[in-house]
């Protein structure tokens, strides 16, 4: 049986276990545009882990998927609708409005990719929706969502080409 990681207002559940997870400050449900702070509802495919080789989770993260690409320091994320690049990794600096993926802050040590509005990206629609650490318990997200690091490595530790995030507002 495919493990799926169910994630809704109560928290997560993944695998038999459930975890205290964090959502986007707008709530779960349609996702209209970038910056309304929704978690989009769906069935998401992980399409691929970033980790930071120079700390802990990230390294722990990147063994227990056995892969990843790991962040450097000119390593982004364009959140721009109006960039040809919008919604995909961006080599900075860039003119662009961006988001940098190596921070000061543990919150992107490691970083699952969804896949919404990857295939195709349209622009406006949102981006940037990752599941990532959290920046303290629950505390709401712009739309990605996000866990104490153990849980995540916990959880990437057992997940299979086949598994989904799977988003809903109940």
């Amino acid at each position: 049986m495919t493990p799926h990681l169910f994630v809704g207002p109560w928290g997560a559940r993944f695998a038999g276990r459930r975890f205290p997870c964090a959502v986007g400050r707008g709530g779960i449900g349609a996702k209209r545009s970038e910056g309304d702070g929704v978690t989009p509802a769906g069935a998401h495919r992980l399409e691929a882990l970033l980790y930071r080789p120079d700390r802990a989770i990230g390294r722990a993260g990147a063994r227990a998927l056995r892969g990843g690409r790991a962040i450097g320091p000119r390593d982004g994320w364009s959140d721009d609708p109006a960039d040809p690049a919008y919604n995909t990794a961006v080599s900075l600096p860039r003119a662009a409005c961006h988001e940098r993926l190596r921070r000061a802050d543990p919150m992107y040590d490691l970083v699952g990719v969804l896949d919404w509005n990857r295939h195709p990206v349209v622009p406006g629609r949102g981006s940037a929706i990752f599941l990532h650490l959290w920046r303290r318990p629950r505390r709401p997200t712009a739309g990605c969502v996000a866990f104490r690091g153990a849980d995540l490595v916990w959880i990437l530790a057992r997940w299979t080409p086949r598994s989904r995030v799977i988003v809903t507002g109940r």
